[in-house]
């Protein structure tokens, strides 16, 4: 009913109705009038795309906080795809850990496929570790101690190994899920009962693996962020070998 209805109604009702009710009567149809002149002249229109403008966004984040997770298949085929896009990375690393053990590390990093790393800590104390498919070498400095352990040729269930190992065999090794069907984000589990942690998520930005974050058995949460990415850079064959120094006790595992 417009402005002019009620003015009308009003009028024809004047005699009918109490002073109160034609009070309000009479208010709806002024306030309808002045809509009436603002749609007019455009003010209420340029009101109106202002409050689309702040609501799209909204239901922008409404639908991707409410977005179905990917089934397990799909989720382990996005996430082949993006590490078969890593055949080498090199970048920094900031490595924190919260629980018994809290701590920051800082270092740098190398990985080429198939199960090549790098992974050197240098502050606040000095660690090395480097694997080249059939060994690993875990190097203290301070403890002067180098401790040899044999490396699976596939995936396994180690972390570091993700970045370097054959990703065509990482749903065998863990159950893969992407909670967020339209973001780069994946929580794997290992299946074996023995692995030393309970789950590890990665994020991706730009194809670019940018956060790993690890809940381990003891109850222990491990983020690490990346930076200063190369994504595929030629890297030589003596970054990942490694022979102890003179003098550095040596264990066998």
């Amino acid at each position: 009913m417009s402005y002019r209805t009620l003015s009308q109604f009003l009028q024809q009702q004047s005699g009918n109705l109490t002073p109160e009710l034609a009070q309000v009567i009479e208010t709806i149809a002024n306030t309808c009038k002045d809509i009436d002149q603002l749609l007019q002249k455009g003010a209420l229109a340029g009101v109106l795309m202002t409050s689309l403008g702040v609501a799209a966004p909204m239901m922008a984040l409404t639908q991707s906080a409410t977005a179905a997770p990917a089934d397990n298949l799909t989720a382990a085929k996005r996430l082949n795809k993006l590490l078969s896009n890593t055949k080498s990375m090199t970048a920094n690393f900031s490595q924190t850990t919260k629980g018994a053990n809290s701590g920051t590390f800082t270092g740098t990093m190398s990985v080429q496929r198939p199960n090549n790393f790098r992974w050197e800590t240098k502050s606040p104390s000095e660690q090395l570790i480097v694997a080249n498919g059939s060994s690993m070498w875990v190097y203290d400095k301070d403890l002067e101690q180098a401790t040899k352990q044999n490396v699976d040729s596939q995936v396994g269930n180690t972390p570091a190994l993700l970045l370097s190992g054959d990703p065509s065999k990482i749903d065998k090794n863990f159950k893969i899920t992407q909670p967020y069907a339209n973001k780069n984000y994946y929580v794997l589990y290992p299946k074996s009962e023995s692995a030393s942690f309970k789950s590890l998520s990665m994020s991706f930005s730009g194809g670019k693996p940018v956060m790993m974050v690890l809940n381990d058995s003891l109850g222990q949460t491990t983020t690490i962020k990346f930076s200063g990415i190369k994504m595929n850079p030629s890297i030589g064959s003596s970054q990942f070998k490694f022979t102890p120094p003179k003098g550095v006790d040596i264990i066998n595992q």
